[in-house]
């Protein structure tokens, strides 16, 4: 196997922000929506001297040990397509406003400290304020919307661990001195939750189901649909859980009612960890993608030699700093619609080449290939990592009972969609199908170079979009003294070229994608949600369900075991 095609993420990017979030901060369960934004501490953490003593402040000192406090707004950057509305942009930054007024002071915004510009009436509070002042200030606000509770719907059940968690841990937003974060999503229409899912599972695994089926042949088509089918499933199962307390809201809260403390930092460390790693494929592609635009690049520089992939993979990630930089980090939320975009423009250019341009599809290949099987498994699997945004999504609705039929239907369309791609990409190349679908199309296409330049932008805007949840719980667990935008930036520059020396270390795209299949995929998607939901719902799950989410389990630790061998052994045979 020549280095092409060893050399080689689904795609984390966000929760589509609809126009009726003026009451964001409400409580989801009936409460106010704030007012005005308070100055606290990264994590909440409140040390003000004037009321200390306070009852009041009793629901902050419950938030103490609540690590993370950023899950829930920086993941809903990260998976949500916001609706770019002048009000709701204007309300994300309100620095923007000061544009008609001062033309260079809004093009550097980005780097405004928060508050300037908050004037404007337009504007609604950045963050809610803390869970203590919430309640005061719900004694002088009008009443909302009516909550489930009050239009007189069964409540759900409380949880097994239910005092076990902290009331609301994801509402009691993360609050910084030198950062702005969006609130949380709420309010998305069942329309607007299928996009949002879609620009989770659409991600640039799809670039990869090709080379699947070179390495597994074309039974392993199959494992698409049994990984779907099995994936859906356990989407269904978060469901539940979040269902079981109203104080579960996200993937660490489900960890954290589970299996108590351990359980959320587990959850939340491998969910992190599966974002870290997805930057670190952004940059093997990036390095890839350009290198066959321009292979004949090189640098020479004092004895050290780089060829056209590791020039491009240090220029893209030198390139991706300032954008992991910037202080308003609710306008990166507006990458996150490219991800379907682009997904949807490298389809049409695939068939656009195939059939338009005279490729053709000629049938080829084995019908299984038995020894490279756990690396098509992995590829696959790999299509279906977007349970850490689940629960996200469905905190977010406004009509919750639609979510199975959201899953159900995303999933669905995703599957016929990689296998569409799978299918179509190899009849095209055959066995010459490289790691990414893409370095195939001939150069000389308008459309082939479409693609290619897709695969270039999109990496690119949503690097900072997937590691900013990883940098802000790094951040989040410092000292206080220690939280400061100077900090911070250095967290983000260390994580930045930490990705870039890893990805330099292991430049096979589709090897290590199908690592993180097989290890991070199978742990968050089929492992995670069965067992926690045994643990949650114990005593109250039917023994054929109990069997099934057993047998679930099952699979997920054999293909992960298989997969991540296969992977790792590859690995260090083509070194």
């Amino acid at each position: 196997m020549d280095r092409d095609e060893e050399m080689g993420h689904g795609d984390r990017s966000l929760l589509f922000i609809g126009d009726e979030d003026d009451d964001l901060g409400a409580d989801r369960d009936g409460g106010s929506p704030p007012t005005s934004s308070d100055e606290g501490s990264f994590s909440d953490r409140s040390d003000d001297d004037g009321g200390g003593g306070d009852e009041r402040d009793a629901p902050d000192d419950g938030q103490k040990g609540t690590w993370p406090q950023s899950y829930r707004q920086s993941i809903d950057m990260l998976s949500a397509v916001p609706s770019p509305t002048v009000s709701t942009l204007m309300a994300a930054s309100p620095s923007l406003t000061k544009f008609g007024s001062s033309f260079l002071k809004a093009g550097s915004s980005f780097f405004l400290k928060k508050g300037e510009g908050s004037s404007l009436p337009l504007t609604r509070p950045l963050l809610p304020p803390s869970l203590s002042h919430l309640s005061q200030s719900s004694l002088h606000q009008r009443p909302v919307k009516q909550s489930e509770d009050n239009l007189g719907l069964p409540p759900r059940p409380p949880g097994t661990h239910e005092a076990e968690l902290p009331e609301r841990p994801s509402r009691a937003c993360l609050k910084s001195d030198y950062i702005e974060l969006p609130p949380p999503a709420s309010k998305c229409s069942s329309g607007q939750s299928i996009i949002n899912g879609f620009n989770v599972l659409c991600g640039v695994g799809i670039l990869t189901t090709a080379y699947g089926i070179k390495e597994g042949g074309w039974l392993s088509l199959l494992l698409l649909p049994l990984l779907g089918g099995s994936s859906c499933y356990t989407g269904l199962l978060l469901k539940r859980c979040i269902d079981s307390s109203p104080n579960i809201e996200t993937y660490p809260d489900i960890g954290q009612v589970a299996f108590g403390i351990f359980g959320r930092i587990f959850v939340s460390v491998v969910l992190y960890l599966e974002l870290y790693a997805s930057c670190v494929e952004y940059i093997t592609l990036l390095g890839d993608s350009l290198s066959s635009v321009f292979p004949s690049a090189h640098l020479s520089f004092t004895g050290i030699n780089l060829n056209a992939h590791n020039l491009f993979a240090i220029t893209m990630a030198l390139a991706i700093l300032p954008s992991v930089w910037l202080r308003n980090l609710s306008l990166l939320s507006y990458l996150s619609a490219g991800g379907v975009i682009a997904t949807i423009t490298v389809i049409v250019c695939l068939f656009w080449v195939g059939i338009g341009e005279g490729i053709g599809f000629h049938p080829s290949g084995a019908l299984v290939n038995l020894t490279h099987l756990p690396v098509a498994l992995g590829l696959y699997g790999y299509c279906y990592s977007g349970h850490s945004v689940f629960p996200n999504i469905y905190s977010s609705m406004k009509d919750r009972s639609q979510f199975p039929f959201v899953l159900l239907f995303c999933f669905t369309v995703v599957t016929l969609v990689y296998a569409g791609v799978a299918v179509s990409g190899f009849l095209m190349f055959g066995e010459s199908t490289m790691s990414q679908f893409t370095l195939n199309l001939p150069q000389q296409y308008i459309p082939s170079k479409i693609a290619i330049w897709m695969t270039i932008v999109n990496p690119y805007t949503k690097y900072a979009l997937t590691m900013t949840p990883v940098a802000l719980s790094i951040e989040e667990a410092l000292p206080r003294k220690m939280q400061s935008y100077l900090v911070g930036m250095s967290v983000r520059t260390c994580l930045v070229l930490s990705t870039l020396a890893v990805a330099l270390l292991f430049p096979y795209f589709a090897l290590v994608m199908a690592l993180l299949g097989s290890v991070f995929t199978m742990l968050v998607a089929l492992i995670l949600p069965c067992a926690c939901y045994l643990s949650i719902k114990k005593g109250a799950v039917p023994l054929w369900e109990i069997i099934l989410c057993i047998i679930v389990i099952m699979i997920g630790v054999v293909c992960a075991c298989v997969g991540s061998y296969t992977s790792i052994n590859q690995m260090i045979s083509s070194r």
